[in-house]
């Protein structure tokens, strides 16, 4: 799978995009070694076991587990692979590029 997200990362790097890992080797320095090795570049979370707290909390059983949220941070999609994965981030960048900006204020005051 590695080589996949190296190469989704890669063609995403200018785009609303984020990849996350979540890790389970039981040892925390080896899988810091594995993921230089492997050239990870992108944030990695180490758990410890499939019984950590992320992975208790995300309900995640096996690897790779996918979640494709959207730009609010609402799961999207789960367990998707190959191009259904491509098509939907692809997808989910296009809705958060054409989403409104708000800048948090109330707008324009009256001039009355």
């Amino acid at each position: 799978m590695i080589p996949h997200e190296k190469a989704l990362v890669e063609r995403l790097k200018n785009e609303p995009f984020a990849l996350v890992g979540i890790n389970t080797d039981p040892d925390k320095e080896e899988f810091r070694k594995q993921a230089a090795a492997n050239g990870v570049t992108w944030r990695s979370a180490w758990d410890g076991s499939t019984r950590g707290p992320l992975c208790t909390a995300w309900g995640i059983r096996g690897f790779p587990t996918i979640y494709v949220l959207d730009a609010k941070g609402t799961i999207r999609h789960i367990g998707l692979r190959g191009r259904a994965l491509e098509e939907a981030v692809d997808a989910l960048i296009r809705e958060a590029k054409s989403a409104p900006v708000h800048s948090g204020g109330a707008g324009p005051k009256d001039s009355k």
